[in-house]
């Protein structure tokens, strides 16, 4: 079936799904394949659930009498096509983000302040990939506004691979750091993927599509790269924080951060600068307000609806936020981790002014043979730091040689909690998700 036909009956039946336990009346099921699973299998299941359509690959599993079965080449391909069809169908401008820490943190927060003023659509949690953002973008309506699309990558060629079913018509980078590089091979391999959003926007838009932080030396050589201009021209949204930050359109500095992220930002025209009291956990989350606030400005938000979005957003994905117990204060951080994430956490926790302390890591997951090392370089700020109490969990933290408590698993911190819970402390716990850190703020 052309993907032309496809849409036509997408429109009459606008609910996609790929998940035969999840069959809303009138949905069309889209029989993905993975490791362990083949979605073909499942497509029956689907049509007896309510599902107007099944969408499969594989001829054998089509009854020809049955006008319900739409045989197409490749399942995943045709989602992501008829994605990028409904996108271009409905031309809504889409803010595109990615980066190697606090994308998912950056999109909601510029969702947030775009929402002051328009009807956005935002990736929702962390559905970023090859799958999750064709199904953002087929939750578009005529309704939608804007939308703010996150994408992720952990290999060479992901970002390419998304940006060209998204199209965005701006976008950002966050950052660029050492996480996936078991899969990037290397610090390079992590720049050249997430670059791929700006070659993006450089053939197919102009240097005004560009949100940049200025003081990113990182993101600013790419950037420059790209549009091959020797400085940041004038017609780039740009931001910066830091009394040393580089001249920049939107520029902040942190007030405090003890545990809420206090700042004030201000532009050239701006005769007082704006302070803002956010329920943030972290001092580096000022980059993540000011590109929306960049963001917002762009679009045309005020400066009091900027204020009241970012005032009024609450975490609650386990990235940064505080967590009070009947027992302790929890910071809790446990959605991802690698060297860079893992470094701004720790000097953020060191420089907040409360006490007693205690830190419970767990094992930074995909850095293939730069995993001991960069593991070593935590222990060593650990080391440095003279928290209270540290905890380590995870095979790659038991192979370095250090006088902190080590653990297998979260099981065998679940039993040594069991047996006595810390009282009283400012705790900080974060790990990779699969380390499964978030099973502890419950018992602490």
């Amino acid at each position: 079936m052309e993907i032309s036909e496809l849409y036509r009956l997408f429109c009459e039946h606008p609910v996609v799904t790929t998940d035969s336990r999840d069959c809303p009346e009138g949905s069309i099921f889209f029989a993905l394949k993975g490791a362990s699973f083949n979605g073909n299998e499942f497509a029956k299941s689907a049509l007896e659930k309510g599902c107007a359509y099944a969408v499969v690959d594989e001829e054998a599993y089509v009854e020809p009498s049955n006008k319900q079965y739409i045989l197409v080449d490749d399942c995943l391909q045709t989602l992501q096509q008829l994605a990028t069809c409904h996108r271009r169908q409905l031309g809504i401008p889409i803010v595109g983000v990615t980066g190697t820490n606090g994308k998912t943190t950056t999109k909601e927060l510029i969702a947030t302040v775009l929402g002051e003023r328009f009807n956005v659509l935002y990736t929702e949690g962390n559905l970023n990939n090859h799958i999750g953002v064709p199904k953002t973008l087929l939750r578009m309506t005529k309704e939608h506004e804007l939308a703010v699309i996150e994408m992720g990558a952990n290999h060479p060629g992901e970002i390419r691979e998304l940006v060209h079913i998204v199209e965005p018509d701006c976008g950002l980078i966050t950052n660029v750091g050492k996480a996936h590089l078991e899969g990037f091979g290397s610090f390079e391999g992590v720049k050249r993927t997430k670059g791929e959003l700006y070659d993006f926007l450089s053939a197919h838009r102009t240097a005004q599509s560009l949100f940049i932080n200025a003081a990113d030396d990182d993101l600013t050589a790419m950037a420059q790269e790209r549009w091959r201009t020797p400085s940041l021209s004038d017609g780039w949204h740009t931001y910066s924080s830091g009394k040393d930050g580089r001249p920049a359109d939107v520029q902040g500095e942190v007030i405090a951060c003890d545990p809420y992220l206090q700042f004030e930002w201000r532009t050239c025209k701006m005769p007082v600068p704006q302070e803002i009291d956010t329920h943030l956990i972290g001092s580096y989350n000022i980059n993540n307000a000011l590109a929306a606030i960049t963001v917002g400005l762009a679009f045309g938000v005020s400066e009091t609806q900027i204020k009241h979005a970012l005032e009024s957003y609450v975490p609650s994905n386990n990235r940064s936020q505080l967590t009070v117990t009947a027992h302790n204060r929890l910071v809790v951080d446990t959605y991802n981790a690698n060297p860079t994430s893992m470094k701004a956490a720790l000097e953020n926790f060191k420089s907040m002014a409360v006490s007693p302390k205690m830190v419970i890591l767990g094992d930074m997951r995909e850095l293939g043979a730069s995993s001991t090392e960069e593991h070593q370089r935590v222990v060593d700020v650990l080391q440095e730091a003279c928290f209270n109490e540290v905890w380590l969990v995870g095979d790659e933290f038991s192979k370095i040689d250090s006088p902190f408590r080590k653990f297998h698993d979260v099981d065998e911190v679940k039993q040594a909690l069991s047996a006595q819970r810390p009282e009283g402390y400012y705790i900080l716990i974060k790990g990779s998700n699969s380390i499964r850190l978030f099973q502890l703020p419950e018992l602490l």
